[in-house]
């Protein structure tokens, strides 16, 4: 199991403090992309990111309308980021977005909105290095579960055994056992760590969560 924390609910002013706090106790750095189109706030850009050090791997989620038209994915890719999740709500074509995700020299995923079937994402799976899928409508940081999601990753891990399969949203020490359990191996946490002013104990009880 692999943890990625969401600096999305971390301190914005102190970034760089706040990643390398964490790092020791990690595997990735989520970050959060939003347009304030595809979902209303509008967080990081990539200058911000940029300056974010860490030898840890960026995993870039993209909550754009249109990630490649707008330039979202070279702009992040270039900002650091090894992995880029587009979701497959978004407005540009999902097959030229995997291909510029790799030709880019990244690895590339996409994200599946809770109330959207997973079997929209079938015609791109043995393109795909991961898929995320979240457990919270997109957007906001400390929403409540959504325990359905849990049959979507079921029925996936059965299909790709080897997949990265990355979930996001509401995890937290009561939910991540359920998760992990579900099939999923990458497991990101942004309020149940950042919203913990003892960072690191709670990165452990999360990975305690699991034993």
């Amino acid at each position: 199991m692999k943890l990625a924390p969401s600096i999305l609910s971390a301190d914005r002013k102190m970034l760089q403090k706040e990643v390398s706090q964490i790092e020791p106790y990690s595997d990735i750095i989520h970050v959060d992309i939003m347009d304030g189109k595809f979902v209303p706030p509008v967080t990081f850009s990539p200058s911000e990111i940029k300056k974010v050090k860490s030898g840890l791997p960026k995993d870039i989620h993209l909550m754009v309308k249109h990630p490649m038209r707008d330039g979202y994915i070279e702009k992040f890719v270039d900002s650091g980021g090894k992995i880029v999740s587009i979701h497959i709500e978004c407005d540009d074509n999902i097959d030229e977005c995997i291909n510029l995700i790799k030709k880019l020299g990244a690895k590339a995923s996409i994200a599946v909105k809770p109330d959207t079937p997973l079997e929209a994402v079938f015609p791109y799976l043995n393109g795909l290095d991961m898929v995320l899928i979240m457990s919270v409508y997109p957007g906001y940081s400390g929403q409540k579960f959504i325990p359905e999601v849990l049959k979507k990753i079921r029925k996936l891990r059965k299909m790709k055994p080897r997949l990265d399969i990355e979930i996001d949203g509401g995890i937290n020490p009561k939910t991540i056992k359920k998760a992990v359990d579900a099939g999923a191996n990458v497991i990101v946490a942004a309020s149940a760590i950042f919203n913990n002013q003892d960072r690191v104990k709670a990165i452990k009880e999360l990975r305690e969560a699991i034993c």
